[in-house]
């Protein structure tokens, strides 16, 4: 899927058949939380996709509330000991480190299963 990214937003790219428009949101937000954005050609949908994404953040700054954003690609995650171990000694033995042997692994899971 294309997305767009603006000030580390990440907004989704679609296609309205029936308004012969595109269209997206913002990307991994909370649910009480949505920016949409439209446009009739791709530097419009950009253009309305920055705006959006510039408005939001304004407001959050009028109302004394922090802007909600994507995902920052840094995931806190909790394993057994023993599984950090092995983790450890695995990504040791490939000669990298522990976090670019995780992102390793979770990369080919999720392309086994896509």
């Amino acid at each position: 899927m294309k997305t767009l990214n603006y000030k580390g937003y990440v907004g989704s790219i679609e296609i309205s058949d029936e308004d012969n428009c595109l269209f997206g949101k913002v990307l991994d937000l909370p649910k009480d939380t949505v920016i949409s954005y439209e446009g009739e050609t791709v530097s419009d949908l950009k253009e309305d996709f920055k705006g959006a994404v510039d408005d939001y953040i304004a407001y959050c700054k009028e109302a004394g509330i922090t802007p909600r954003k994507s995902y920052s690609g840094s995931l806190n995650i909790r394993i057994s000991p023993e599984v950090h171990n092995k983790i450890a000694i695995l990504a040791q033995q490939a000669g990298i480190s522990i976090n670019a042997f995780i992102k390793k692994a979770i990369e080919n899971q999720i392309a086994t299963m896509l």
